[in-house]
C-alpha cells in the first residue's frame, strides 16, 4: 500500500505546470486572431497538439526519468482532452469512441510533425501544419512552421530541471505566426 504514492506523485505537480504552460501558449489568441487556427475545438486541439509534441520531443532527447515525465505529460494531455469533450456534451457511452478518435489523430500529427522537423526539406512541416492546423489558412502555416522551430530552439536550451521549472517555455504567438 505504501508504495502507491511514490516517484510519480513528486513528478506529478510539476508535469502539471509544465501542462498548463502548454496549454496557457497553445491558447494565445494571436493563433485564432491571425494565425489562421481555427477557434473551436479541434483547432485548440490542433494548437496544443502542436505545443505537446514539441515539448515531447524535447523530453525524449533528455535521459531518464524525462521518458516518466513525458509519459505523464501524454496522461495529462488526454486527461484533459476528455474533459473537454465530456464539457463539450459527448455521452459517457460515447465518450471513449470520441477519445479513441482523438488519440489516433493526436499520434497521427506527432508522427507527421516529427518526420517533417527531420526532414532535409524545411517546407515539410509548413505542409504538414498546414494540413492540421491551417487548412483555412494556408499561407499562416509557413509563419507557424517558423513558430515551431523557434520553440525546438528554445526548449533546446533547457535540461529536465529547466524544463520543468521555466516559466517562459514558448515565445509569444505575435513574434511571426501573424499571417
Amino acid at each position: 500500500m505504501f508504495g502507491l504514492f511514490g516517484k510519480r506523485e513528486k513528478r506529478q505537480a510539476p508535469v502539471d505546470a509544465v501542462f498548463a504552460r502548454v496549454v496557457e501558449a497553445s491558447r494565445q489568441p494571436a493563433f485564432y486572431l491571425e494565425g489562421g487556427i481555427a477557434d473551436s475545438f479541434e483547432g485548440r486541439f490542433e494548437s496544443l497538439t502542436l505545443h505537446v509534441f514539441l515539448v515531447l520531443r524535447r523530453l525524449r532527447e533528455l535521459p531518464p526519468p524525462a521518458d516518466e515525465v513525458a509519459q505523464d505529460l501524454v496522461d495529462a494531455n488526454f486527461a484533459y482532452l476528455e474533459l473537454g469533450v465530456r464539457n463539450g456534451g459527448v455521452s459517457d457511452i460515447a465518450v471513449p469512441k470520441r477519445m479513441k478518435k482523438i488519440g489516433q489523430m493526436f499520434y497521427g500529427r506527432v508522427q507527421a510533425y516529427e518526420a517533417a522537423l527531420v526532414s532535409d526539406t524545411p517546407a515539410e512541416l509548413a505542409e504538414a501544419l498546414r494540413r492540421n492546423a491551417t487548412p483555412d489558412a494556408p499561407e499562416a502555416a509557413t509563419a507557424l512552421a517558423a513558430y515551431a522551430r523557434r520553440v525546438q530552439q528554445r526548449l533546446a536550451e533547457l535540461d529536465l530541471e529547466g524544463l520543468l521549472n521555466e516559466t517562459a517555455l514558448f515565445p509569444a504567438a505575435q513574434e511571426g505566426t501573424a499571417r
